[in-house]
């Protein structure tokens, strides 16, 4: 479990808050009820955990946020059933919290603890049991990254395909959030913050489903850029600089004697290096390890998964002794996508690039 810095300083300000106004008393109960909320969240999100297990899907770790809770799957689900029933996991978790505080908590739900969430004349459990049933019913909008959104995807999907299905239920999370959004602007400035996440969630998800279906099948061989400069971890900070000035590219990757790939050194590592440690600094001190690679032999789906799970902007290509043989990055499955998209292209991807000896550049010792 993941806890985003946000969620720290949220909790923080929501006890700062209520300590001002109402005293530390109401501050404390005030706290409470917020961690007792986001442990229901908590547990909505491991239904989806345990049930995306059932179905062979891994989760490797789930992150809270200020607005919620994200479990990260490592794959979609291959059937759209298993999605719908993935999705629906996490809100039948609330009802089944709200429906167990009705039943041995004896929590009461009404108008006064639908509009007393944040009175503190109203009982936790009524407030707990109330806003468990509006998690259900929020998450149930049909707008990503809600679980809805997962629905109406799973739905569409046994017509349209899952591209396109997922196209689509990005446009409706997007009007979605639009709708949001102005309602937020007369009534709760939260609904907008709420909206510009839906659309920006909404976006990223159609994109990646998009990079994915691109990607599936295809030879990283034929996608990978083999054209760049590479580093030797000894390189002053100020070679890398020039190269950067000299090149089109914003990352490097660092190679040692035979040609293995040790790092990648983007602009960021080399400005804050050459900020802070002065001009005596070296690749080494300044670039990312490990690196994510992928085998030659591997697909693009492979690279595509590895960028995602490292948060990572370019992955190595490897050959069987490890050294590398060329570069996928996030520019390179935008060019892919392009590609794809022309008239006439094979689904395939055709052969995008040829495999050329990569260029040393600086690494001049290198084979």
């Amino acid at each position: 479990m993941r806890l985003h810095i946000t969620f720290v300083l949220f909790l923080a300000w929501i006890f700062a808050s209520s300590y001002a106004s109402n005293g530390a008393a109401a501050a404390w109960t005030t706290l409470l009820f917020v961690v007792l909320l986001f442990l229901c969240v908590l547990l909505h999100e491991f239904g989806h955990i345990f049930t995306a297990q059932a179905f062979g899907v891994p989760t490797p770790y789930v992150t809270l946020l200020p607005i919620g809770g994200v479990a990260q799957l490592e794959r979609i689900p291959e059937e759209p059933w298993e999605e719908l029933l993935i999705a629906i996991a996490g809100p039948a978790v609330n009802v089944a919290i709200a429906a167990a505080l009705i039943v041995f908590a004896h929590a009461h739900l009404g108008a006064t603890a639908a509009m007393g969430i944040d009175d503190m004349q109203v009982p936790i459990v009524d407030r707990l049991a109330t806003v468990n049933l509006f998690l259900a019913l929020f998450n149930l909008i049909p707008a990503f990254p809600m679980d809805g959104g997962r629905v109406l995807r799973s739905a569409l999907a046994s017509r349209m395909g899952f591209v396109r299905a997922t196209e689509r239920a990005a446009s409706i999370g997007q009007f979605i959030a639009f709708v949001l959004g102005f309602i937020g602007l007369f009534h709760n400035p939260i609904l907008v913050f709420v909206a510009i996440f839906v659309y920006l969630a909404a976006s990223s998800e159609a994109h990646s489903v998009a990079l994915r279906a691109v990607s599936h099948g295809v030879p990283v061989r034929q996608a990978m850029m083999t054209q760049f400069v590479t580093l030797l971890p000894d390189t002053h900070i100020d070679d890398a600089i020039e190269a950067l000035l000299r090149t089109a590219q914003r990352a490097f990757p660092v190679v040692d004697g035979n040609g293995g790939f040790v790092g990648i050194l983007d602009r960021t590592d080399i400005l804050r290096a050459r900020k802070q440690v002065g001009p005596d600094a070296r690749v080494a001190d300044a670039m990312t390890v490990p690196a994510p690679t992928v085998d030659c032999r591997a697909t693009l789906e492979h690279a595509f998964r590895a960028m995602q799970d490292n948060s990572a902007s370019t992955v190595g290509v490897t050959d069987a002794a490890g050294k590398l043989v060329g570069l996928v990055t996030s520019e390179t499955l935008a060019e892919m996508m392009a590609l794809m998209a022309l008239p006439g292209r094979a689904e395939n991807g055709g052969a995008l690039n040829q495999v050329t000896p990569p260029v040393r550049g600086l690494d001049s010792s290198a084979p």
